[in-house]
């Protein structure tokens, strides 16, 4: 997608109200797109509409709801589709989980992905759409603080590669791609090297929908800017 199609295209992006997300919605915002985010919390959705003003639509809503995905496709028709909603892991040794605090990411940031990947490729989403997924740097080297978020991470990556698959076998002309930021001091999770903050990863997420790139379904994202995987 040229630089230029962002400019009127519409960008649904989940877990829009804080972090990532905030940063991936303003980034999208400022380069010309009608962002439509999504996010539990309806509070600071409204402070992102107010920043951003009529580029910005807020939807409340929990976007790991099975029924969501297809109701919002359906509604807004997204060219770029931004999955970044989440869970914070609970930060404690194996041992100290039960399955319900280890299984926490699976059920939310996993079956989030599920369901709107599913729903992009049955609508269909139009060919040239992107489909960007937040996977993590911790699905490449794990994060034993952090119970089964390093493979639910893992699972976000080779599931959006299972559906550019799908995508090519179908010849819907939909991009998935998965980016995998890495772990740094910046998260919750910590880990080394340089941050990479809100602004950084709205450029990168920019930088994917509007240049063709190789063709590629996943990348590391550190501080240094992104790199294929």
């Amino acid at each position: 997608m040229p630089d230029h199609e962002i400019t009127g295209a519409t960008a649904l992006v989940t877990g829009a109200s804080r972090g990532f997300g905030r940063g991936i919605a303003i980034a999208l915002s400022r380069a010309g797109a009608q962002v439509v985010g999504v996010a539990r919390d309806r509070g600071p959705l409204d402070e992102l509409r107010a920043e951003l003003g009529g580029s910005f639509t807020a939807v409340a809503a929990d976007a790991a709801d099975p029924n969501l995905a297809g109701r919002l496709i359906d509604a807004y028709r997204p060219a770029i589709l931004v999955l970044n909603a989440g869970a914070t892991p609970l930060p404690r040794p194996i041992q100290h989980h039960s399955w319900q605090t280890f299984s926490r990411n699976w059920e939310v940031d996993v079956q989030h992905v599920f369901h709107w990947t599913r729903e992009a490729l049955l609508a269909p989403l139009e060919p040239g759409s992107t489909v960007i997924t937040l996977s993590s740097g911790a699905a490449l080297r794990g994060s034993p603080l952090s119970g089964g978020y390093a493979g639910a991470k893992a699972a976000i990556r080779w599931l959006t590669g299972y559906a550019a698959e799908e995508s090519g076998r179908a010849g819907l002309g939909i991009r998935f791609v998965s980016l995998l930021p890495q772990l740094t001091p910046a998260t919750d999770l910590g880990g080394p090297g340089p941050a990479v903050t809100p602004e950084g990863i709205g450029q990168a997420v920019t930088e994917l929908v509007s240049g063709p790139g190789p063709d590629q379904d996943a990348y590391l994202l550190t501080g240094a800017g992104l790199r294929p995987l």
